[in-house]
Formats: structure tokens, C-alpha cells, sequence
């Protein structure tokens, strides 16, 4: 740990000038904190049966943590780059909405089997390098490539955690809690995407995005050889690296994301998927809290609703939302002038 801690420290000194001031400060005060060894713990998934757990490194106030916070803030600017990145399901409503689809359009998701373990770090870090190289035109001139490159090889390859008084090192997959995790994960798969997925089946997708480890696709069938062609695009979606798909076959609705999606009469309808399991635990009135906290919840959801629902639709769960508020202990009186004032922010 000690040499880790050294190396990384000597690559921010060789590459101090590609960094900002501002990053220069940043690495120098982090180095000046004292940081805490990765604690490796597990959260029972009491909604499975039987009981399952998820695994969980935390990283907080580790040295690691440092540099990878650095790493998440820069591969930000490499997003605009994926051609199948979208940022919510706001964004696919707005790309959606004013589409033609076609009579004999489909739609289709996809999962990653737990992606973040199953991205060899090998070939993850070669992906990154290959995105960079591929798109270096359209990437800012500024962009500390080189940098970039060894501080997520250190931080990928070194994720050291303890568990009780055993110590542990990751030997393979994204490396466990740290903050680039999601971004490494997007970036990684999505440049297999962008370079030979996506223009392979180009004819057959009228629309594809994708979310970390969810894929959301609109399929075309060809005239011919339907069933073979999408065999192909599955067997292909399947074939970088570790990772495996869980791939629904294409119908005429689907959910993705908090989105009920279905076609239909050549257009594409939306609304609010909930989960049955959801527990709705607001805040409650006595909660610490600011009171902008739950004046935020309001208008959010509001907002969220009205984008994605009809009129309808929109006032069932609106009232179900205020059930919901009244039965954590809310009340009435209390909630009309924040939902008048998120109301009037809609209009």
C-alpha cells in the first residue's frame, strides 16, 4: 500500500504540467488528510428469497479515493463521445416523442450480468485507451490522456480492502466502491459499441441507448431472415470480453429505467413505472432535514410525472403521491402550498 501510495503521488509529479492549478491544490490538500483503509462489508437483500447480499466496498476518505474521484470528474467529458449514452429517461422521452416509428417496429432491453465484475480489467483499460485513441479529434486538446490513463491503471489494479481483520486485494473486474466506477463501466463496453455494434446493425436499429448496464433498443426486422439476424445481434452483444446479456426479445412494450415504453399505432407512449416492492419512505415532517428537502421531492416528482404521463395519468399518481406524503405524517394543510407552487412551476 505504501508503494501505491508513492506511485501515485510520483505520476501526479510527472505529469504536473498537463494539470491545472486547480487540480494541483486539489491532489496536494488530499495528500495532506489523513485516509483510512477500503472496508469490505455486505447489505442483505431481505426482498429475495431466499435472502441474498450485495457486496460493498467503502471507499470514503481512502487515498484511492483521491485519485478516482479525479478519474470520474474527467471520464465526464468522454460521455458526449458514446454514441449510445443517455442521461435519463428525460433524455429518452425527448429523443423519442417526435420519431416515426415504422408498423413493424419493436422494442427490445438488455442487462449486463454483474458488469462491473465481469469488465476484465485488461480489457477494460485497453478499451478506455482504444476510445481515447479512436475519438482523440474530437476530444479536448486538454485532455491529460497519458495521465488519465496510468492513474486508472494504479486505481483499478491496487483496490486493497479489509474484512474484519483480514486484508484483500481485487484481483480481476472494476475495482469494487470506487467512485469511476459507472462511467469506467459505460465507457468501457459502449467503445466496443460505437465502433463495431452499432454500424454492423445499423439497418435493424431504428433506436439504441444505453444506461450503464441497461440496454434500450428499438428493432427493425428485416424482410428476410428475421429470426437469424437478431440471433446475430445477440450472439454480438455477447461477444467483448467477460460480459454477458440478458436479453428480452423484442415485443410490443417494455420498462426501462422508471419508464413504461410501449408502441403503439406507429407511436411510442410512456409512462411511470413503479416498482410493487417500493416502500415509499418520504422524509417525515419531524425529520432534520431542511424543509427545501421535501419542497425538492415535490416539485422533482411532479416534474417526473407530468414529463412522462398523460394528463390522466398524471393526476392518479399525483394522488397516490400525496397519500403516500399523508400516510409518512404529512399534512394537507402543510402540503398544499408546496404542491400549488411546484404545480404553477409546471405551468
Amino acid at each position: 500500500m505504501n508503494r501505491i501510495k508513492r506511485d501515485l503521488k510520483q505520476i501526479i509529479s510527472d505529469h504536473h504540467g498537463s494539470l491545472s492549478k486547480a487540480k494541483i491544490t486539489y491532489f496536494k490538500r488530499s495528500f495532506q488528510l489523513h485516509h483510512r483503509l477500503l472496508i469490505f462489508y455486505c447489505i442483505p437483500k431481505v426482498h429475495k428469497n431466499p435472502i441474498a447480499l450485495r457486496p460493498v466496498v467503502s471507499t470514503t476518505n481512502s487515498f484511492s479515493a483521491v485519485f478516482s474521484v479525479w478519474l470520474d470528474y474527467k471520464i465526464k467529458e468522454l460521455l458526449p463521445h458514446v454514441k449510445s449514452y443517455v442521461k435519463n429517461s428525460t433524455s429518452i422521452i425527448n429523443e423519442l416523442k417526435h420519431m416515426v416509428i415504422p408498423e413493424n417496429a419493436q422494442v427490445f432491453t438488455a442487462g449486463a450480468k454483474s458488469m462491473y465484475t465481469n469488465i476484465d480489467t485488461t480489457t477494460g483499460i485497453q478499451s478506455i485507451r482504444e476510445f481515447l485513441d479512436t475519438n482523440k479529434e474530437i476530444i479536448s486538446p486538454d485532455f491529460p490522456s497519458y495521465l488519465f490513463l496510468e492513474v486508472l491503471e494504479a486505481v483499478m489494479q491496487n483496490n486493497i480492502f479489509s474484512f474484519g481483520n483480514t486484508f484483500w486485494i481485487q484481483l480481476t473486474g472494476t475495482a469494487m466502491g470506487t467512485p469511476v466506477a459507472c462511467a469506467y463501466a459505460t465507457v468501457t463496453y459502449r467503445n466496443y459499441e460505437n465502433n463495431l455494434l452499432l454500424p454492423k446493425f445499423q439497418e435493424n436499429l431504428l433506436y439504441y441507448c444505453c444506461y450503464i448496464d441497461d440496454v434500450l433498443g428499438i428493432w427493425l426486422p428485416p424482410p428476410n431472415n428475421t429470426h437469424t439476424i437478431w440471433e446475430d445481434f445477440k450472439a454480438q452483444l455477447n461477444n467483448w470480453g467477460l460480459l454477458e446479456w440478458q436479453i428480452e426479445e423484442p415485443s410490443n412494450k417494455t420498462t426501462f429505467l422508471d419508464l413504461n415504453i410501449a408502441i403503439q399505432n406507429s407511436s411510442i407512449t410512456f409512462s411511470t413505472f413503479q416498482k410493487p416492492l417500493n416502500l415509499y419512505l418520504y422524509l417525515p415532517p419531524l425529520s432534520a432535514h431542511p424543509r427545501s428537502c421535501l419542497k425538492g421531492l415535490i416539485q422533482g416528482e411532479l416534474n417526473r410525472y407530468w414529463i412522462q404521463n398523460t394528463p390522466t395519468n398524471f393526476q392518479t399518481l399525483v394522488s397516490e403521491f400525496i397519500e403516500r406524503l399523508t400516510a409518512r405524517g404529512h399534512s394537507i394543510d402543510a402540503l398544499i402550498p408546496l404542491l400549488l407552487q411546484a404545480a404553477n412551476s409546471l405551468d
